[in-house]
């Protein structure tokens, strides 16, 4: 007995929807990946679920940017407006600009330079006699400006060093005046002037006393 025909509308059941949808993507998948290994085709596919869920399969042989491109030339249908073209070739024309520097570094350092002729091998030995020349005068700079602050720190120092050596002075003349001080103190408080009394001890002296 045959298998009845199915009618092709939308089915109303959320829950048999998305049971319909999980099928019917993987059989879809399924078949892009058969033909790509039967047929050696190139296929790209992208599936949106009503919940906005992707899914997507591409020929491991190419990516998806490339089979963009090849259906715009091939259409004539403009996929990209005026903006996102720009946007594209500033993007070629900085991956060249990279990729071309990335040749001038490796040449700078030496390398890859067997091919070159003798302009090229002049314009690079010209591009490091001036890269040289700028080094060393970095280099003249930095040493004026390390000589420069030496000598800021030396003054620094000396200043210092008379202040201190100044410091260490007024607190010995300091000290010294204590002393002094101290002294004459001592001597007033000791001072006893029966200490000083004339004794008579010559005998003309006693007598007459």
């Amino acid at each position: 007995m045959g298998r009845g025909k199915i009618e092709i509308k939308r089915i109303e059941n959320s829950s048999n929807r998305q049971v319909t949808y999980s099928k019917r993507r993987n059989g879809i998948i399924k078949k892009a990946k058969e033909i790509t290994v039967l047929c050696d085709a190139h296929v790209s596919l992208v599936v949106f679920a009503s919940s906005g869920k992707m899914h997507e399969y591409c020929s491991p042989s190419t990516t998806l940017i490339d089979i963009l491109d090849r259906y715009h030339k091939q259409s004539g249908k403009r996929l990209w407006d005026a903006k996102h073209e720009n946007l594209s070739n500033e993007l070629d024309r900085i991956r060249k600009e990279n990729d071309s520097m990335q040749i001038e570094l490796r040449h700078l350092k030496g390398e890859d330079i067997s091919s070159l002729g003798h302009k090229e091998l002049m314009a690079i030995e010209n591009a490091l006699d001036i890269g040289l020349a700028s080094i060393r005068n970095k280099q003249v700079e930095l040493y004026k400006m390390v000589k420069k602050n030496q000598r800021i720190l030396e003054e620094e120092n000396k200043h210092l060093n008379y202040i201190m050596q100044n410091q260490q002075g007024m607190a010995m003349a300091a000290g010294n005046a204590r002393e002094v001080e101290g002294g004459y103190q001592r001597a007033v408080r000791d001072y006893n002037p029966q200490a000083f009394r004339l004794q008579p001890f010559h005998p003309n002296l006693q007598e007459r006393i």
